[in-house]
Protein backbone atom coordinates (compact mmCIF):
# COMPACT_ATOMS: atom_id res chain seq x y z
CA UNK A 1 0.00 0.00 0.00
CA UNK A 2 1.28 3.59 -0.80
CA UNK A 3 1.28 5.88 2.63
CA UNK A 4 2.55 8.54 1.00
CA UNK A 5 -0.31 11.20 -0.07
CA UNK A 6 1.66 14.08 -1.57
CA UNK A 7 5.58 14.22 -2.28
CA UNK A 8 7.64 17.43 -3.51
CA UNK A 9 11.29 18.29 -3.32
CA UNK A 10 12.78 21.53 -0.99
CA UNK A 11 15.84 22.82 -1.35
CA UNK A 12 18.12 22.43 1.65
CA UNK A 13 21.70 21.91 3.37
CA UNK A 14 23.03 18.61 3.66
CA UNK A 15 26.06 16.85 5.90
CA UNK A 16 25.51 12.73 6.51
CA UNK A 17 26.10 12.36 10.12
CA UNK A 18 24.98 9.87 12.96
CA UNK A 19 24.57 9.20 16.68
CA UNK A 20 27.83 8.28 18.58
CA UNK A 21 29.98 8.25 15.21
CA UNK A 22 33.46 8.94 16.20
CA UNK A 23 34.41 10.58 12.79
CA UNK A 24 31.63 13.37 13.57
CA UNK A 25 32.92 15.25 16.08
CA UNK A 26 33.02 19.41 16.88
CA UNK A 27 30.53 22.02 15.95
CA UNK A 28 29.06 21.73 12.19
CA UNK A 29 30.35 24.47 9.72
CA UNK A 30 28.51 27.87 9.85
CA UNK A 31 25.18 27.77 7.21
CA UNK A 32 26.47 29.03 3.55
CA UNK A 33 25.84 32.61 2.96
CA UNK A 34 24.37 31.64 -0.49
CA UNK A 35 21.41 30.14 1.29
CA UNK A 36 17.85 31.50 2.28
CA UNK A 37 15.94 31.60 5.15
CA UNK A 38 14.64 28.65 5.99
CA UNK A 39 10.69 27.74 5.52
CA UNK A 40 8.37 28.73 7.87
CA UNK A 41 5.21 26.49 9.62
CA UNK A 42 2.04 28.09 8.13
CA UNK A 43 -0.78 28.69 11.29
CA UNK A 44 -2.15 25.34 11.74
CA UNK A 45 -5.88 24.72 11.60
CA UNK A 46 -7.03 25.03 15.37
CA UNK A 47 -4.20 27.59 16.56
CA UNK A 48 -5.86 30.70 16.37
CA UNK A 49 -9.11 29.34 18.36
CA UNK A 50 -6.50 28.17 21.34
CA UNK A 51 -7.78 28.99 24.57
CA UNK A 52 -5.30 31.95 25.88
CA UNK A 53 -2.21 31.37 27.68
CA UNK A 54 -1.70 32.22 31.25
CA UNK A 55 1.75 34.55 31.31
CA UNK A 56 3.79 34.89 34.19
CA UNK A 57 4.69 38.73 35.31
CA UNK A 58 7.74 37.66 37.62
CA UNK A 59 10.07 34.53 36.95
CA UNK A 60 12.03 33.83 40.46
CA UNK A 61 15.79 32.92 38.81
CA UNK A 62 16.79 29.41 39.40
CA UNK A 63 20.38 27.79 39.84
CA UNK A 64 22.82 27.53 36.91
CA UNK A 65 25.54 25.76 38.82
CA UNK A 66 24.88 22.74 37.00
CA UNK A 67 23.97 24.30 33.32
CA UNK A 68 25.76 26.72 31.18
CA UNK A 69 24.17 29.78 29.92
CA UNK A 70 24.17 30.96 26.88
CA UNK A 71 22.97 34.30 24.67
CA UNK A 72 22.80 33.99 21.06
CA UNK A 73 23.09 36.52 18.81
CA UNK A 74 19.61 37.25 17.47
CA UNK A 75 20.41 38.48 13.64
CA UNK A 76 22.66 35.25 13.68
CA UNK A 77 19.74 33.13 11.99
CA UNK A 78 20.50 29.64 10.41
CA UNK A 79 19.64 29.64 6.31
CA UNK A 80 18.38 26.48 4.27
CA UNK A 81 18.08 25.85 0.76
CA UNK A 82 21.42 24.54 -0.40
CA UNK A 83 20.82 21.00 -1.43
CA UNK A 84 17.92 19.07 -1.86
CA UNK A 85 15.46 17.18 0.30
CA UNK A 86 12.44 15.55 -0.11
CA UNK A 87 9.25 15.86 1.99
CA UNK A 88 6.83 13.43 2.48
CA UNK A 89 3.08 14.29 4.32
CA UNK A 90 0.41 12.63 5.68
CA UNK A 91 1.45 9.32 6.35
CA UNK A 92 -0.62 7.34 8.87
CA UNK A 93 1.23 5.56 11.54
CA UNK A 94 -1.73 4.59 13.96
CA UNK A 95 -5.18 4.09 14.23
CA UNK A 96 -6.18 4.77 17.87
CA UNK A 97 -9.25 6.02 19.51
CA UNK A 98 -10.55 8.85 19.77
CA UNK A 99 -13.46 11.24 21.01
CA UNK A 100 -16.71 9.60 21.36
CA UNK A 101 -15.47 6.14 20.52
CA UNK A 102 -14.46 7.10 17.08
CA UNK A 103 -10.84 5.78 15.79
CA UNK A 104 -8.61 8.51 14.58
CA UNK A 105 -5.94 8.11 12.61
CA UNK A 106 -2.51 9.78 13.82
CA UNK A 107 -0.47 10.99 10.66
CA UNK A 108 3.64 11.98 10.33
CA UNK A 109 5.49 14.30 7.48
CA UNK A 110 9.48 13.53 7.21
CA UNK A 111 12.05 15.59 5.82
CA UNK A 112 14.22 13.42 4.63
CA UNK A 113 18.01 13.85 2.24
CA UNK A 114 16.90 13.37 -1.16
CA UNK A 115 20.37 11.41 -1.77
CA UNK A 116 20.06 7.41 -1.26
CA UNK A 117 21.28 6.14 1.70
CA UNK A 118 20.68 5.37 5.22
CA UNK A 119 20.39 8.66 8.21
CA UNK A 120 19.71 8.90 11.59
CA UNK A 121 16.23 9.59 12.80
CA UNK A 122 15.06 12.43 14.44
CA UNK A 123 11.63 11.70 15.56
CA UNK A 124 10.12 15.61 16.09
CA UNK A 125 7.05 16.53 18.31
CA UNK A 126 5.61 19.44 19.08
CA UNK A 127 4.20 21.46 21.70
CA UNK A 128 0.78 22.54 21.94
CA UNK A 129 -0.30 22.73 25.80
CA UNK A 130 -1.70 19.36 25.52
CA UNK A 131 -4.39 20.48 23.47
CA UNK A 132 -3.35 20.40 20.23
CA UNK A 133 -0.20 18.41 18.08
CA UNK A 134 -0.43 20.56 14.89
CA UNK A 135 2.45 18.20 13.11
CA UNK A 136 3.26 20.91 10.72
CA UNK A 137 4.74 23.34 13.67
CA UNK A 138 8.56 23.67 13.37
CA UNK A 139 9.08 23.46 9.92
CA UNK A 140 12.21 25.99 9.70
CA UNK A 141 14.17 24.48 12.45
CA UNK A 142 13.19 20.99 11.34
CA UNK A 143 14.51 22.01 7.73
CA UNK A 144 17.78 23.35 9.45
CA UNK A 145 18.38 19.76 11.44
CA UNK A 146 16.94 17.66 8.16
CA UNK A 147 19.58 19.71 5.83
CA UNK A 148 22.16 18.69 7.53
CA UNK A 149 21.90 14.82 6.83
CA UNK A 150 18.48 13.19 9.37
CA UNK A 151 15.52 11.97 8.18
CA UNK A 152 12.65 14.09 10.47
CA UNK A 153 9.62 13.28 11.23
CA UNK A 154 7.39 15.25 12.79
CA UNK A 155 4.08 13.70 14.68
CA UNK A 156 0.29 13.74 15.79
CA UNK A 157 -0.07 12.66 19.05
CA UNK A 158 -3.57 12.74 20.96
CA UNK A 159 -4.17 15.25 23.70
CA UNK A 160 -6.97 16.23 26.38
CA UNK A 161 -9.27 17.42 23.10
CA UNK A 162 -9.02 13.31 22.25
CA UNK A 163 -10.14 12.57 25.81
CA UNK A 164 -6.50 11.21 26.16
CA UNK A 165 -3.96 11.59 28.88
CA UNK A 166 -0.14 11.90 29.29
CA UNK A 167 0.20 7.47 28.98
CA UNK A 168 -1.39 7.91 25.12
CA UNK A 169 0.51 10.67 24.37
CA UNK A 170 3.64 8.57 25.03
CA UNK A 171 2.08 5.47 23.26
CA UNK A 172 1.33 7.36 20.32
CA UNK A 173 5.20 8.68 20.15
CA UNK A 174 6.69 5.25 20.71
CA UNK A 175 4.25 3.42 17.93
CA UNK A 176 5.66 6.45 15.39
CA UNK A 177 9.11 4.89 15.85
CA UNK A 178 8.07 1.68 16.09
CA UNK A 179 6.22 2.21 12.54
CA UNK A 180 9.24 4.17 11.27
CA UNK A 181 11.94 1.46 12.02
CA UNK A 182 9.47 -1.10 10.15
CA UNK A 183 9.51 1.30 7.77
CA UNK A 184 13.50 2.14 7.54
CA UNK A 185 13.96 1.03 4.06
CA UNK A 186 11.36 2.89 2.76
CA UNK A 187 12.33 6.26 4.46
CA UNK A 188 16.02 6.12 4.43
CA UNK A 189 16.29 5.58 8.32
CA UNK A 190 19.20 3.67 10.12
CA UNK A 191 17.25 1.79 12.81
CA UNK A 192 19.64 2.22 15.20
CA UNK A 193 20.30 5.53 15.57
CA UNK A 194 16.92 7.30 16.91
CA UNK A 195 16.43 10.34 18.66
CA UNK A 196 13.20 12.31 19.91
CA UNK A 197 13.65 16.12 20.11
CA UNK A 198 10.47 17.99 21.69
CA UNK A 199 9.42 21.33 22.61
CA UNK A 200 7.11 22.40 25.35
CA UNK A 201 4.24 19.42 26.32
CA UNK A 202 6.34 17.38 23.46
CA UNK A 203 9.41 18.25 25.34
CA UNK A 204 7.61 16.16 28.39
CA UNK A 205 7.02 13.40 25.99
CA UNK A 206 10.22 13.39 24.37
CA UNK A 207 11.57 13.02 28.33
CA UNK A 208 9.14 10.84 28.89
CA UNK A 209 9.93 8.89 26.38
CA UNK A 210 13.25 8.47 26.54
CA UNK A 211 13.40 7.49 30.32
CA UNK A 212 10.61 4.87 29.30
CA UNK A 213 13.02 2.87 27.16
CA UNK A 214 12.14 -1.09 27.78
CA UNK A 215 8.68 -0.36 29.72
CA UNK A 216 6.62 -2.26 27.65
CA UNK A 217 3.23 -1.24 29.46
CA UNK A 218 3.58 2.32 26.77
CA UNK A 219 3.86 0.27 24.24
CA UNK A 220 0.45 -0.43 22.22
CA UNK A 221 -0.57 -0.71 18.66
CA UNK A 222 1.12 -1.46 15.32
CA UNK A 223 4.37 -3.09 14.77
CA UNK A 224 4.88 -4.36 18.13
CA UNK A 225 7.94 -6.43 16.56
CA UNK A 226 9.95 -3.43 16.35
CA UNK A 227 11.99 -1.38 19.12
CA UNK A 228 10.38 1.49 20.33
CA UNK A 229 13.60 2.62 22.58
CA UNK A 230 15.91 5.95 21.63
CA UNK A 231 19.33 6.51 21.69
CA UNK A 232 19.08 10.19 22.21
CA UNK A 233 16.19 12.91 23.69
CA UNK A 234 16.32 16.67 23.41
CA UNK A 235 13.87 17.84 25.70
CA UNK A 236 12.69 21.98 25.27
CA UNK A 237 11.56 23.88 28.05
CA UNK A 238 8.99 20.98 29.26
CA UNK A 239 8.09 19.86 32.20
CA UNK A 240 9.56 17.60 34.27
CA UNK A 241 7.87 17.55 37.85
CA UNK A 242 3.88 18.39 36.94
CA UNK A 243 2.93 19.88 40.15
CA UNK A 244 5.37 22.52 40.25
CA UNK A 245 5.36 23.30 36.63
CA UNK A 246 4.42 27.55 37.72
CA UNK A 247 6.84 27.37 40.85
CA UNK A 248 8.95 30.17 39.93
CA UNK A 249 5.83 32.33 38.89
CA UNK A 250 3.45 35.06 40.52
CA UNK A 251 0.90 33.00 42.80
CA UNK A 252 -1.73 34.36 39.79
CA UNK A 253 -0.09 31.44 37.37
CA UNK A 254 -1.00 28.53 39.31
CA UNK A 255 -3.96 28.34 38.02
CA UNK A 256 -2.31 27.02 34.72
CA UNK A 257 -1.74 23.91 36.44
CA UNK A 258 -4.73 24.44 38.95
CA UNK A 259 -8.12 21.76 38.35
CA UNK A 260 -9.60 21.83 35.58
CA UNK A 261 -6.74 23.48 33.67
CA UNK A 262 -5.53 21.41 30.62
CA UNK A 263 -2.26 20.65 32.34
CA UNK A 264 -3.94 18.88 35.12
CA UNK A 265 -6.40 17.07 33.10
CA UNK A 266 -3.16 15.43 30.71
CA UNK A 267 -1.21 14.77 33.43
CA UNK A 268 -3.43 12.56 35.46
CA UNK A 269 -3.30 8.58 36.58
CA UNK A 270 -5.84 7.08 37.65
CA UNK A 271 -8.09 10.25 38.63
CA UNK A 272 -4.73 11.53 40.70
CA UNK A 273 -3.52 14.86 39.11
CA UNK A 274 0.10 15.18 39.00
CA UNK A 275 0.66 11.47 39.97
CA UNK A 276 4.06 10.69 40.17
CA UNK A 277 3.78 8.22 37.55
CA UNK A 278 2.89 11.13 35.12
CA UNK A 279 7.03 12.65 35.99
CA UNK A 280 9.72 11.70 33.88
CA UNK A 281 11.83 11.76 36.96
CA UNK A 282 10.21 8.68 38.26
CA UNK A 283 11.64 6.66 35.65
CA UNK A 284 14.80 7.61 35.01
CA UNK A 285 17.66 4.18 35.79
CA UNK A 286 21.10 4.16 34.99
CA UNK A 287 20.82 3.10 31.22
CA UNK A 288 18.74 5.82 30.08
CA UNK A 289 19.98 7.49 27.01
CA UNK A 290 22.11 10.82 26.99
CA UNK A 291 19.94 14.31 27.23
CA UNK A 292 19.88 17.55 25.69
CA UNK A 293 18.12 20.35 27.50
CA UNK A 294 16.91 23.88 26.64
CA UNK A 295 15.12 26.56 28.99
CA UNK A 296 15.09 30.29 28.19
CA UNK A 297 15.53 32.03 31.52
CA UNK A 298 12.53 34.42 30.23
CA UNK A 299 10.16 31.39 29.95
CA UNK A 300 6.83 32.82 31.46
CA UNK A 301 4.78 29.72 30.90
CA UNK A 302 6.87 26.86 32.34
CA UNK A 303 9.07 27.23 35.05
CA UNK A 304 12.91 27.24 34.15
CA UNK A 305 13.45 25.24 37.26
CA UNK A 306 11.34 21.99 35.93
CA UNK A 307 14.44 21.24 32.98
CA UNK A 308 16.60 21.70 35.85
CA UNK A 309 15.18 19.36 38.27
CA UNK A 310 15.20 16.91 35.60
CA UNK A 311 18.79 17.36 34.41
CA UNK A 312 20.09 17.25 37.94
CA UNK A 313 17.86 13.86 38.48
CA UNK A 314 19.60 12.53 35.45
CA UNK A 315 22.72 13.68 36.70
CA UNK A 316 22.53 11.56 39.81
CA UNK A 317 21.81 8.62 38.12
CA UNK A 318 24.67 8.94 36.06
CA UNK A 319 23.10 9.90 32.66
CA UNK A 320 24.67 11.63 30.05
CA UNK A 321 22.79 15.01 30.42
CA UNK A 322 23.62 18.81 28.74
CA UNK A 323 21.56 21.39 29.82
CA UNK A 324 21.57 24.44 28.32
CA UNK A 325 20.15 28.01 29.97
CA UNK A 326 19.25 30.40 26.76
CA UNK A 327 19.37 34.32 28.44
CA UNK A 328 16.76 36.64 27.63
CA UNK A 329 14.75 33.62 25.90
CA UNK A 330 10.86 32.73 26.07
CA UNK A 331 8.75 29.85 25.48
CA UNK A 332 9.96 28.85 22.18
CA UNK A 333 8.49 30.57 18.72
CA UNK A 334 5.06 31.72 20.27
CA UNK A 335 3.92 34.27 17.07
CA UNK A 336 0.72 32.91 16.70
CA UNK A 337 -0.13 34.54 19.96
CA UNK A 338 1.36 37.73 18.52
CA UNK A 339 5.05 37.90 19.49
CA UNK A 340 7.16 36.97 16.19
CA UNK A 341 9.93 37.55 17.96
CA UNK A 342 9.78 35.26 20.68
CA UNK A 343 11.34 32.29 18.55
CA UNK A 344 14.48 34.32 17.02
CA UNK A 345 16.76 32.79 19.99
CA UNK A 346 15.48 29.78 18.85
CA UNK A 347 16.74 29.37 15.72
CA UNK A 348 20.22 31.03 15.97
CA UNK A 349 23.44 29.51 14.61
CA UNK A 350 24.48 28.71 18.64
CA UNK A 351 21.50 27.23 19.52
CA UNK A 352 20.70 25.02 16.46
CA UNK A 353 24.50 23.98 16.00
CA UNK A 354 24.14 22.89 19.60
CA UNK A 355 21.28 20.62 18.74
CA UNK A 356 23.09 18.98 15.71
CA UNK A 357 26.33 18.07 17.55
CA UNK A 358 24.17 16.24 20.03
CA UNK A 359 23.07 14.54 17.51
CA UNK A 360 26.28 13.31 15.42
CA UNK A 361 27.64 12.34 18.71
CA UNK A 362 25.67 12.42 21.65
CA UNK A 363 27.08 15.46 23.62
Amino acid sequence: MNRLRKALIVAVSLTVSGFGNAEAQGVPPAASPVGTACPTSPLPPGMAHMPPIPMATSIKPSDTSTSTVIKPDNADQVRCGITPLKALSDITFAHVPGPGGQTRSLALDILAPAEPGKHPLVVYITGGGFVMAPKENGLSLRSYVAEQGFVVASIQYRTMLDGANYRDGVADVKSAIRFLRAHAAEYGIDPTRVAVWGESAGGYLAAMVGVTNGVKEFDHGGDLDQSSAVQAVIDKFGTSDTATAAEDFNPEMAGFVGPGSPVNRYLTEGGVAFSPAANPISYIKRSDPPFLIFHGNNDRIVSPSQTLKLHNALRAAGVSSKRYVVDGAGHGDLAFIGDPRGGLPWSTNEVMRIIVRFLRDGR
